[in-house]
């Protein structure tokens, strides 16, 4: 055989080794193809949780717990005109007697309330007693058994720190029965009820309150209600990180004067105040630390007025005298929140107690008797 011929052979061998060699290879990736088929099955199933986390397993068991107590309530509200329409909110039980605790607001005015259970189970509500001062009203539901009826414990609001954990849950946008989380923003805040008097001590909270919400428990992690959630801060009145929960220790002492009475009396000072602010510092020479409540006017004929609380004297950007009020029966106060739940939460009509102002450099004691609200 010649050089050449030799050459030609030894090409071919080499080709024909290479073919094979491909071949060999491409059937080796298509043995592999099927393990590739199951090795992404696979991770598709391991997406899927297979563990939880001790914060998980606690808030899956509070909503499990607390779910059960908490009512989708449906209020059917005819206008004077005749007109009718639906207001939509949330509530909770907080007795075996089938008494619920939601907002005034909520059932403001219904022909007709509808109140819908975790179970399935739906009833309608009569009213037990309504106080628009504090945005709260107790209905009663008397056709659902026992065994539906889990009551919420009130926990104690005074203990509530900032950051603190809480949750919320209710019906926003009808969605019921959704909890959302996130903690005390802010405490001892101020917000307006459906009268001309506050609600002091309000809680602010960054848990996702929106329309619906209104009535539903805002609770610790250990499932008590420490507040009933209220109000929004919102310009597309949607949640925006701005929530108000109406303090647990007020709702209690409404919820019982409701059950007792129907209604509830509070106590009435008869003054208009607010916080201190630099140019009262600076015009009454006070320490930039001054703490108290302003009293910017007294009504005439008022408990304040017969007490001897007076008006500020000089003009509004120059001040000569006003009156500070700094503590009650020896409570400090630091501001009109402070001043408002005090009265709200620990004093009656008729009950006398004895006011510190700062007054002119130095502190006065003031005996006051105070009065229904009018």
């Amino acid at each position: 055989m010649s050089r050449m011929s030799q050459r030609i052979a030894l090409v071919g061998i080499v080709f024909l080794a290479m073919m094979l060699a491909f071949i060999a290879g491409t059937a080796v990736i298509s043995t592999q193809a099927s393990p590739r088929v199951t090795y992404l099955q696979q991770t598709e199933l391991i997406a899927q949780p297979t563990y939880t986390t001790t914060d998980e397993q606690l808030l899956n068991a509070l909503y499990n717990n607390v779910a059960p107590s908490v009512v989708l309530i449906y209020a059917d509200v005819r206008s004077p005109d005749g007109r009718s329409g639906g207001a939509t909110g949330s509530g909770f039980v907080i007795d075996s007697e089938g008494r619920i605790i939601t907002n005034y607001h909520v059932i403001e005015g219904a022909s007709q309330i509808e109140v819908n259970f975790f179970d399935g189970r739906i009833a309608r509500a009569e009213v037990v007693g309504l106080d628009p001062d504090s945005d709260l009203a107790v209905i009663q539901v008397s056709d659902v058994p026992v065994e539906s009826l889990r009551p919420l414990v009130l926990g104690d609001s005074n203990t509530l720190f900032v950051g603190q954990e809480v949750i919320a849950i209710g019906a926003p946008f009808n969605q019921a029965w959704t909890m959302t989380t996130g903690i005390v923003s802010a405490l001892d805040r101020s917000i307006l009820g459906l009268t001309n008097f506050s609600i002091g001590s309000a809680i602010q909270t960054d848990a996702a309150i929106n329309p619906g919400n209104s009535g539903g428990p805002l609770l610790n992690l250990r499932g008590e209600v420490i507040g009933v959630n209220s109000q929004i801060i919102s310009r597309s009145n949607s949640s925006s990180g701005v929530g108000f929960a109406i303090p647990s220790n007020l709702v209690g002492r409404v919820a019982e004067e409701l059950v007792a009475d129907g209604s509830v009396d509070y106590s009435y000072l008869g003054i208009s105040g607010g916080q201190i602010n630099l140019n009262v510092i600076e015009s009454l020479n006070l320490p930039n630390d001054t703490r108290g409540v302003f009293v910017s006017g007294v009504e005439p004929n008022s408990p304040a007025d017969a007490a001897g609380l007076r008006n500020p004297a000089g003009t509004q950007n120059r001040l000569t005298s006003a009156d500070i009020i700094v503590a009650i029966d020896g409570e400090q106060m630091g501001g009109m929140p402070d001043l408002i739940s005090y009265l709200a939460s620990s004093t009656s009509p008729g009950q006398s107690v004895t006011l510190t102002v700062l007054r002119d450099g130095r502190l006065v004691d003031l005996q006051v008797t105070l009065s229904n609200r009018p």
